[in-house]
């Protein structure tokens, strides 16, 4: 009979997608995490002491938290029992923590309980996971796309250590797939194919960190360019690529000319006024797998730059569409970024307090510096005590309209110059 489970277990293997049986079986093959996972990083330290206690895996999909999970068990020699939230009740996970209570009690065996979308349990039902997570009964792996912080229970957290795990580099991915490509017991090595770099870079790009994904379109890739009896080798195109996940390639290197004129066309159709076509630079970015990041740096700077005063409303929500793109993460975040991006277009513009910083800048730089007038100084100064009086500060409240002309230069500059658009005027 073991026979035949061997090869029943063999065929079940062979069944699954390649993202599946590409699932890294050591820290060595694991890809990417080297933030926590590094030589002398805190993951890395646990697991080489074996003191992994209960921990929370929250990032995006396809970053390796499954994996990770069963990396953790096989280190720590453990049994592991994995559930998914969204699919099970209280009564099977009572059911699992009951057999590893009797597990630990019987022989001795730790149980890692992997619980994955663990945000999907509703606060009652993590209840449920504290008194063996407490005791040691069970040590928990959760697993979770939301955050934390906001998805469970404090008394959960408080036993748990917290992992992020961040989305794969383009170069990770792109390492993953070649090993997929070499490797012949579970990967593609026998398939007959060869993969243009340029498909694997399109690959890397398209899947947005998500080594699962990017497998996927490898298999479909590699699978659909011939059948697999016909003779020689095939080359699976860039165009194979895209076909594979119906995307097409948009040409966007980063390090390129491309990158720079797209972005400039960005910022100059906010500076322009042009909603329209601010939304179509920003989309063609984000689809081309530009940081997002980096959009929303350059949305808060054309708000400061051209916007300024005019509506200084503009600023405050291009920071707010930085934060929430943090804090929700892609996809989701093109919202935030739109919102803003539109609104700075569709913003009266001055650039007034950009060209009065660079002007004065300019004078520190290239002129005299300018001494500090004697009642502008601070009265606990030394150099002001001995300097003879001439004439007092003047404090504006105690003036109508909390207004008093006084010299704030000791010589007349002019560096800011407001347009009269928008909010930005002489007489504010």
């Amino acid at each position: 009979m073991s026979l035949f489970a061997a090869a029943e277990a063999a065929r079940a293997d062979a069944a699954q997608p390649l993202a599946a049986r590409m699932r890294p079986r050591t820290l060595e093959e694991f890809a990417g995490q080297s933030h926590l996972l590094g030589e002398g990083k805190l993951l890395r330290r646990m697991l080489a002491a074996d003191r992994v206690g209960s921990v929370i895996l929250f990032g995006p999909p396809g970053t390796g938290k499954t994996t990770l999970a069963r990396l953790i068990a096989k280190h720590s020699k453990a049994h592991f029992e994995s559930l998914n939230a969204a699919a099970i009740g209280v009564k099977e996970v009572r059911a699992v923590l009951n057999s590893a209570a009797d597990r630990l009690s019987a022989v001795g065996a730790r149980t890692v309980l992997f619980l994955d979308e663990i945000h999907r349990f509703s606060r009652s039902q993590q209840d449920v996971l504290l008194p063996d997570v407490e005791a040691g009964r069970v040590t928990l792996v959760g697993a979770t796309t939301a955050n934390p912080y906001f998805a469970l229970v404090g008394p959960l957290l408080s036993r748990s250590t917290i992992f992020e795990l961040k989305p794969l580099t383009n170069d990770e991915i792109v390492a993953v797939l070649e090993r997929a490509l070499r490797d012949r017991d579970r990967g593609l090595a026998d398939a007959g194919v060869t993969v243009e770099p340029a498909a694997l870079r399109f690959l890397a790009e398209i899947c947005e960190g998500d080594a699962r994904r990017a497998l996927t379109g490898l298999e479909v890739a590699v699978r659909s360019v011939r059948a697999p009896d016909e003779p020689g080798r095939a080359t699976v195109t860039l165009a194979d690529a895209e076909e594979s996940v119906q995307r097409k390639s948009l040409h966007h290197d980063a390090a390129g000319d491309e990158h720079y004129d797209v972005i400039s066309a960005f910022i100059k159709s906010m500076r322009g006024s042009d909603p329209d076509a601010t939304i179509y630079w920003l989309a063609r970015m984000l689809n081309a797998g530009e940081d997002p990041r980096f959009l929303a740096r350059r949305i808060v700077i054309c708000a400061a730059e051209d916007v300024g005063n005019a509506d200084p409303q503009a600023l405050v929500l291009a920071q707010s569409a930085a934060a929430a793109l943090e804090f929700v993460g892609m996809p989701e975040g093109r919202i935030p970024l739109a919102q803003a991006a539109v609104y700075v277009a569709t913003a009266p513009k001055s650039n007034a307090s950009y060209k009065a910083i660079d002007a004065a800048l300019e004078e520190v730089r290239t002129k005299r510096i300018l001494p500090v007038p004697p009642h502008l100084k601070d009265p606990r100064s030394g150099g002001s005590r001995q300097e003879p009086a001439k004439g007092r500060y003047l404090y504006p409240h105690n003036y109508p309209g909390g207004r008093i002309e006084q010299d704030y230069l000791p010589e007349p500059r002019t560096f800011y110059e407001p347009t009269g658009r928008g909010a930005d005027r002489p007489d504010r």
